[in-house]
């Protein structure tokens, strides 16, 4: 049976981002014309959530290879047998969880990954909901002026940064893949065109972004603070609340998130699989 888009139930998050189907099964049978469906409503919609959904690892793997081609984290090894499908674990005795500030994935690649899939196995009874943002909107709301200079330039980003060290990624323990040593730098658009849609995001994070390229940090700190503040405010944004089973996928090609570290004494833990992507334009 062809499906449509008008033929999904979808239920949007906010007014700037997020979408949620209801009544669909990811683990049954996945055809060609349901994908593109569900792949065109990512698009729109940059976040794309579905509820209650039984997807052990090899499932969840199955899955993401209908949207992108799995690839390994390089700071977190994959579950034993399960290369792609990364544990993301807060216990109850840690008081710093995994990625919390708001960033983009792992921007300090030269091809930074399309998108993200993560799916709740174990929530905490209250707490742990995750941010999203619209890097669409974030570019489209500044001034002419403001964008013509941003589309100039080009931004250096670090898996090392300073803040980023904050985050469980850079502070591992044990349990680490096989990049986790290397300090990454890229350089990357401060503005990118997104390679499905045309449109232009804004491509800094204040997780990994250390400054422009031929400026010292010093003299791109005042712009970045901005832009920092700017692209998270209330109005591009949505926010998630996790039930076990909850899958979510995001675009991080247009898309910042922020999980929130509220829940301290209580055990978090989901699977995550990234999906390859290509060098920012």
């Amino acid at each position: 049976m062809k499906m449509s888009r008008n033929s999904l139930e979808i239920r949007p998050l906010s007014g700037s981002i997020g979408a949620e189907f209801a009544g669909i099964d990811l683990a049954g049978p996945l055809d060609d014309d349901l994908v593109a469906a569900l792949r065109r409503v990512w698009l729109d919609h940059l976040v794309i959530v579905f509820r209650d959904q039984d997807l052990p690892p090899e499932c969840l793997l199955a899955v993401a290879r209908r949207f992108g081609r799995p690839v390994e984290y390089p700071f977190v090894a994959g579950l034993d047998g399960f290369p792609e499908v990364t544990p993301v674990v807060k216990l109850e005795h840690e008081r710093v969880n995994f990625g919390g500030i708001w960033h983009s994935d792992t921007a300090y690649l030269d091809t930074p990954p399309m998108g993200t899939f993560l799916v709740a196995r174990e929530v905490p009874p209250y707490g742990g909901d995750t941010l999203f943002a619209n890097m669409y909107l974030a570019y489209e709301t500044l001034s002419p002026a403001m964008r013509g200079l941003l589309d100039r330039l080009v931004a250096v980003n670090s898996s090392r940064k300073a803040d980023a060290s904050k985050t469980r990624e850079d502070r591992m323990r044990g349990g680490a893949g096989s990049g986790a040593n290397r300090d990454y730098v890229a350089e990357h658009p401060v503005v990118r065109t997104h390679p499905e849609t045309g449109r232009k995001a804004l491509y800094v994070n204040l997780g990994h972004t250390v400054r422009f390229k031929g400026m010292t940090e010093e003299e791109s700190a005042p712009l970045l603070r901005f832009l920092f503040a700017h692209q998270t405010r209330p109005e591009f944004t949505c926010r998630l609340r996790w039930q076990p089973g909850t899958l979510v996928l995001w675009d991080n090609r247009c898309v910042q998130h922020n999980p929130i570290n509220d829940y301290h004494g209580f055990r978090r833990v989901m699977h995550r699989v990234t999906l390859a992507g290509d060098r920012p334009q």
